[in-house]
């Protein structure tokens, strides 16, 4: 049988970097330190694993409502307008499995063949294959490491063409780590509204900032409600990576359309683990401040320890759960010098290249997928590493 290759776009091929070549050595007893995959170190929040079990308990194991639970939706629509400022009723959310699942529903919904994406550049790469899959083009708007990866008009206004249907935005973003300010997010509304563009808004790390640098989303901008569709999870913030939840929000004239995407691909979402959720939104937010105050000192050991490493810098990262460090003094592609790292010295992080061509001088290291102690043992790899270069 000859399988329709043409369908494994350059986006889909490229999703897991250094994760795939670390396994090989892990399933081989290699002792690894984790540093390249995006996930929550800590353990589930107890009362939210309670509330999954008591509904399994009480018989929540039947279909349900194609858009996610009710009661879920009404407290994510409460929790949109206190936090988000974004003002929306029950009916404009909808419950998907994780925010991977949101945004491929978003773009099946709303791109047509042949209509252009604009990515920021460094970029989360699997929303590449996503695009090219609903038929689409990507088209990099690359931000600039020597301004901080800041937003500028002319960067992504370049790039604007009568094609162009969306412009993608993750905020906090991943893998830089800044939060936007609200001047950088109004460039892109005026954008929006200028050329009627769509906005697409990665918020998966909404709740992951420090020092007083705070998440705006993009829908709270006047004028942006009826052209975002805003993504979230319970994924990074209530350390829910493998219960696969999250949801988008958009304007009640998309949601047939998204609902056509999700009805055909999942039904609908898991029924009890939606009851884990709404603990999540609507229980004590005490552990969640928790796992954000561990990572900002977690976030604090990591740069502190790459500003020592000759040769290496690193700016703090307002946001997420990376460290973007600058290795361009090394004089190696980051490609090269990640997997250097993971040879000599069994180190996993991930090249800034990874991200596209604006992320080349960086790596990416992840401060939340692993414990103090292991942070610690793998920053002192790495300056053994870096002292031998």
């Amino acid at each position: 049988m000859k399988w329709p290759a043409q369908r494994l776009s350059s986006g889909s091929k490229k999703s897991f970097g250094m994760y795939q070549e670390a396994s090989e050595l892990a399933r081989n007893g290699a002792d690894l330190i984790r540093l390249e995959v995006g996930r929550p170190w800590a353990d589930t929040p107890l009362h939210i694993k309670e509330a999954a079990k008591a509904a399994l308990d009480a018989g929540i194991v039947h279909y349900g409502d194609f858009r996610g639970t009710l009661s879920l939706r009404q407290a994510l629509a409460a929790k949109l307008k206190s936090f988000n400022r974004i003002d929306v009723d029950a009916d404009e959310i909808l419950i998907t499995n994780g925010l991977t699942h949101a945004s491929y529903a978003a773009f099946m919904a709303a791109i047509d063949p042949g209509d252009e994406v604009i990515l920021l550049e460094p970029y989360y790469p699997q929303h590449i294959g996503k695009v090219e899959m609903a038929g689409g083009v990507v088209v990099s708007a690359p931000l600039d490491a020597s301004d901080n990866f800041s937003i500028k008009r002319e960067l992504i206004e370049s790039r604007i063409t009568p094609r162009t249907r969306m412009i993608v935005l993750v905020n906090p973003s991943n893998p830089t780590g800044r939060v936007y300010t609200r001047a950088e997010l109004q460039i892109i509304a005026d954008l929006a509204l200028q050329y009627d563009l769509l906005v697409l808004s990665d918020e998966v790390y909404e709740f992951i900032t420090y020092e007083g640098h705070q998440h705006l989303s993009i829908a709270a901008l006047p004028g942006m409600r009826e052209r975002t569709i805003s993504c979230y999870a319970f994924t990074k913030a209530y350390s829910m990576d493998g219960w696969r939840i999250g949801y988008v929000v958009a304007d009640k004239a998309l949601m047939p359309a998204l609902l056509s995407v999700t009805m055909n691909d999942v039904t609908h979402v898991n029924v009890f683990v939606q009851e884990g959720a709404l603990a999540a939104v609507t229980g004590p937010q005490e552990p969640m401040l928790a796992m954000v105050a561990a990572d900002q000192r977690k976030r604090d050991m990591v740069v502190e320890a790459l500003n020592r490493i000759p040769g290496i810098t690193c700016e703090a990262p307002q946001g997420a759960i990376y460290a973007f460090p600058d290795i361009s003094a090394t004089g190696m592609a980051s490609a090269d010098l990640a997997r250097a790292i993971l040879r000599d010295v069994h180190v996993v992080t991930e090249a800034g290249g990874f991200y596209g061509p604006a992320g080349d001088r960086h790596l990416r290291v992840c401060f939340g997928s692993e414990s103090q102690e292991r942070l610690v043992e793998g920053m002192a790899r790495l300056t053994a590493f870096f002292s031998k270069l």
